[in-house]
């Protein structure tokens, strides 16, 4: 979906100014004359956004417009995760670590001309507060942030840490909590905390959210509608093309963008868009698969690759009777075969994970329980809890690809092949990544799937905070040690004892062993020969206002 949700600097930061090109579109080929201010870059995607209102979601593929349309109050140095500042000039907290104030940019207008001021930044953060209904269930960064709701309808929603947000005049926004936590100030760097024009959203303020929780019908705000303050201005979703368009914010307070337009053109099949790059229909794609590497670098693309900040993992489903069992969880992961996973199937520089969050993130731990490859234990443990032929619903998603995920039917029959050796019978339940599969694991519908996370900033929190903080569907297990443990780290002021602490919990979790971390990957980015600009992200953060056309 970043990663201090305390950011200060970031260990991969130092992945920093790769300065990337992107050429120009198809379409650009009849004006070759022309500036790069005239062009329209055209950049290959590999799945859909679910919705444009980025609190309602938590994947990067919805989140990329977002990043280009509107802004967050702290954001990101280019090429890194140095927290800077964006529509706040300045801020700072309260020794207790309650209090945030935040002085804001003055003269800024959001894209409909409604101005940007604090009482903006409250109407935001106090809609998410108020959040009802389905939409509670959908505001996943929130609860992870923030907690619960004003009036939350789960009685798995943990209590709310949001206080209050006021405003001392026009430039100042104040958001009190109720207890210091070490997800800030990184987590006010996530889209899905990004500031809309408060004119636009009061337009939609009494649209609800239909449907269940296994099948959502989005607010036509969420779906035609994306006001902020960013480079780009939103134009247009033209689902039936999978296709996002945005211009070019003349009115911007910052660096105005070098090109005229920008369009996201989803490409779900890795093949398909290294063929339109090469063909000229795109200037550049994201998640290059890892065989195409050489070649498109040998034909003078620049193919950058990100630093591994990220995971994949196997999730285990505990509403299963079975998977409940330790053994069981144990025996799948001795049958997984993670390093033929990496070798085969992965980037060069990928490594097999042995917990929850990647060995670039502060609280690693170097002596967690390990499980390599063994079939015969895995057998062995099947056959003491009574699970030899046991079958599993195995979901994985089609039609994507992710930074921690190149090919997920590639991965699902290596992890399938293993099992499958083990004992245990998997039927596959392939799904479309937007909008079914996200939304049938987390309704708890899978005995197992994949999937991961690509850090949002670095502190161990927004690893194993995210995932085991509090109760999740798809998880579907109770252990209060852990959550416990989780509670207390995130109100430690002190680093250096958090860091010890994440140690202890990583250990627990692989104790517990809830799922099977598989890998972390560096993945790939490709731009055409003749333009500049872009510069690559460990967030998967790339910032398009800096491209430019060489030719």
């Amino acid at each position: 979906m970043q990663r201090s949700r305390f950011r200060t600097a970031c260990a991969v930061a130092a992945i920093a100014a790769l300065t990337v090109g992107i050429a120009g579109c198809a379409e650009s080929k009849r004006e070759s004359s022309s500036t790069s201010k005239d062009k329209t870059l055209v950049f290959g995607t590999a799945g859909e956004p679910k919705v444009l209102d980025p609190a309602l979601a938590t994947d990067g593929e919805t989140y990329r417009p977002p990043r280009q349309v509107l802004e967050t109050l702290i954001g990101n140095e280019l090429g890194s995760a140095k927290l800077v500042p964006r529509l706040a000039e300045k801020w700072d907290v309260s020794a207790d670590g309650t209090v945030w104030t935040f002085n804001l940019r003055k003269g800024v207008k959001f894209h409909d001309g409604t101005d940007f001021n604090a009482d903006a930044v409250c109407a935001n953060f106090n809609r998410w507060y108020n959040f009802t209904g389905l939409y509670q269930n959908v505001a996943e960064y929130w609860l992870d942030t923030f907690g619960g709701f004003a009036k939350s309808e789960s009685p798995t929603a943990p209590p709310s840490n949001f206080k209050s947000c006021s405003s001392t005049d026009a430039n100042t926004a104040v958001i009190s909590l109720n207890k210091p936590t070490s997800r800030l100030p990184g987590a006010f760097t996530l889209p899905a905390m990004s500031i809309q024009s408060p004119k636009a959203l009061a337009e939609y303020a009494n649209e609800s959210m239909s449907g269940d929780a296994k099948n959502l019908t989005y607010p036509k705000y969420a779906l035609e509608k994306m006001v902020g303050t960013g480079p780009f201005k939103f134009v247009s979703w033209d689902r039936a093309n999978k296709k996002v368009t945005m211009e070019r914010n003349d009115g911007y307070w910052g660096d105005k963008a070098k090109i005229a337009k920008l369009i996201f053109r989803a490409i779900p099949d890795e093949n398909a868009r290294r063929q339109a790059l090469e063909a000229g229909e795109i200037q550049g794609y994201d998640l290059v698969a890892p065989a195409d590497v050489p070649s498109l670098t040998s034909k003078g693309f620049t193919v950058p690759a990100r630093p591994p900040f990220n995971l994949l993992y196997l999730g285990m489903g505990q509403d299963n009777p079975k998977l409940a069992d330790i053994k069981v969880r144990q025996a799948i992961a001795y049958a997984v075969d993670r390093e033929a996973l990496v070798k085969s199937k992965l980037p060069n520089g990928a490594k097999v994970a042995d917990q929850f969050m990647p060995d670039s993130v502060e609280g690693y731990a170097s002596d967690v329980t390990k499980y390599p490859h063994d079939v015969a234990k895995a057998k062995a443990l099947l056959a003491e809890a009574g699970a030899t032929g046991v079958e599993l619903k195995f979901y994985y998603p089609t039609e994507v690809t992710r930074p921690y995920m190149p090919n997920p039917k590639d991965i699902f029959e290596i992890v399938k092949s293993g099992l499958e050796e083990a004992g245990i019978k998997v039927t596959p339940v392939p799904e479309k990544w937007s909008p079914t599969y996200l939304d049938d694991v987390r309704a708890g519908k899978a005995d197992l799937w994949i999937v991961g996370w690509t850090g949002d900033y670095n502190e161990g929190y927004n690893f194993v905070g995210t995932f085991f903080g509090r109760q999740k569907p798809e998880w579907s297990f109770d252990n209060p040690a852990l959550r416990d443990a989780l509670a207390k780290v995130d109100i430690e002021p002190s680093r250096d004892k958090r860091i010890a602490m994440y140690k202890d919990i990583n250990k627990q979790i692989m104790d517990f062993l809830p799922g099977l971390p598989l890998s972390s990957s560096p993945p790939s980015i490709a731009f055409a020969k003749n333009v500049k600009g872009v510069k690559p992200s460990p967030l998967t953060d790339e910032k398009f206002y800096t491209a430019e056309f060489t030719s």
